[in-house]
């Protein structure tokens, strides 16, 4: 029997402290860009094309992550991963509770 035909959720790893965890408490992270212009960028939604790695919306994981190199591994990303823009993003919502929210003037399905 399947999750869904069940009622169970997903459950997914957090690559920061590698704890698994119901999918919905976790933020989907993806890699942007082109070359050496490569960044982790946030996927409130979770629509944006290729691999996916999720993380805890915490600015603690993300260091963890970081540390560890976590996310050129489960992206498989060749070369560096710029992180500036997703540690924008954690230090403006990391303090709300609850699922991670889209940014403000983001209507439902824009992925841009």
């Amino acid at each position: 029997m399947n999750d869904r035909a069940s009622g169970r959720s997903p459950v997914r790893t957090c690559v920061g402290c590698r704890s698994r965890v119901v999918k919905s408490e976790l933020l989907r992270v993806v890699a942007g860009g082109a070359g050496a212009e490569r960044a982790l960028v946030p996927d409130l939604d979770g629509r944006l094309p290729g691999r996916g790695a999720y993380l805890h919306p915490s600015q603690g994981c993300l260091d963890q992550a970081e540390r560890r190199r976590a996310f050129s591994r489960a992206l498989r990303a060749e070369g560096p991963l710029d992180g500036a823009e997703l540690r924008r993003w954690l230090a403006e919502h990391e303090d709300r509770p609850g699922r991670p929210q889209r940014p403000a003037g983001m209507d439902e399905g824009d992925t841009t």
